[in-house]
């Protein structure tokens, strides 16, 4: 008896370690992330009632997809991996799954995302979802180890979800796409400099520099900080202009563009770890706060 509830106790410990292993090959939270943004630009689109269906497809699609880059990039890194702090501990480095099981599991989240985007909604979803996946796993990721241009090549599959999400709702690549798109562009270079710069010691140890100066952490890496949260301010008050959102749903997007600004700002004046961590939170604040903005003061 006692025997039996033992077995029973390590069947359990290795299904919860199988699960948070899997948790961890599709960066579980950095996915939702994505896929909020996603719906964000479902619902934006406004061009029909609201299906819940649809959200819940797009969610998943979306959800897939990203899980499936994630997957790929944790392959083609595994050996830098390992020689991080804050990733030695993810399945493939410390061998608790083996390479061939992950490859399996990102081609089979990567077809299936792509194919429920495509047949559900249309094949203009689909083709972009199938761009962000190729271009996140096998351009972006291993440009990481040549040249902090990487950053800007990892910014486009960044920015995407907003488009499918509003491509899904609509089958159109239009103004409106290409701003979603633009917004989510900009933020996402404040956004990974601000992690490079907390993280440099452990990037540089596996030899990945990403910050845009070749000195590292330097006062002509935070003022591109400075420029970039400056266009996002501009750029994330033409939905005002245009009509597109009403005056306090632009207000709260404004200051929260202000905001992020200053955190760029002060970190500028500073260059210290502190202020890059406060960059680094705030960015994570910013988008949501400004997406929902957008969404809740559309007009």
């Amino acid at each position: 008896m006692a025997e039996e509830k033992t077995i029973s106790i390590n069947t359990t410990q290795l299904f919860k370690q199988k699960v948070g292993d899997y948790a961890m090959l599709a960066k579980f939270r950095l996915s939702f992330l994505v896929v909020f943004s996603a719906v964000i630009g479902y619902l934006f689109a406004g061009r029909v009632a609201i299906n819940f269906t649809h959200i819940f497809l797009l969610s998943i699609g979306g959800m897939l997809v990203t899980s499936a880059s994630n997957a790929i990039n944790q392959i083609l890194e595994r050996d830098i991996d390992g020689l991080m702090k804050r990733t030695q501990n993810r399945p493939l480095p410390t061998e608790r799954m083996n390479i061939l099981e992950a490859i399996m599991a990102a081609g089979a989240m990567g077809i299936s995302g792509i194919i429920i985007l495509t047949y559900f909604f249309n094949p203009t979803a689909g083709v972009l979802s199938a761009i962000s996946l190729l271009s996140y796993a096998f351009v972006y990721t291993p440009l990481k180890r040549v040249t902090p241009f990487a950053v800007f090549v990892g910014a486009i599959p960044g920015a995407l979800p907003p488009m499918i999400g509003y491509v899904c709702a609509t089958g159109e690549i239009d103004f409106i796409a290409l701003l979603l798109f633009s917004t989510q562009f900009l933020w996402q270079f404040p956004h990974f400099w601000a992690i490079a710069w907390v993280q440099f010691d452990d990037y540089k140890r596996a030899g990945i520099m990403l910050l845009p100066s070749e000195g590292g952490k330097t006062r002509t890496s935070a003022i591109q900080n400075v420029i970039y949260c400056t266009m996002l301010l501009v750029i994330s008050m033409i939905p005002y202009f245009f009509n597109m959102v009403n005056l306090i749903g632009s207000a709260v997007i404004a200051g929260a563009g202000v905001i992020f600004l200053w955190m760029a700002f002060q970190h500028y004046k500073k260059c210290e770890d502190k202020t890059a961590r406060i960059l680094m939170f705030g960015s994570f604040l910013y988008l949501p706060v400004m997406q929902l903005a957008m969404l809740f003061g559309k007009i």
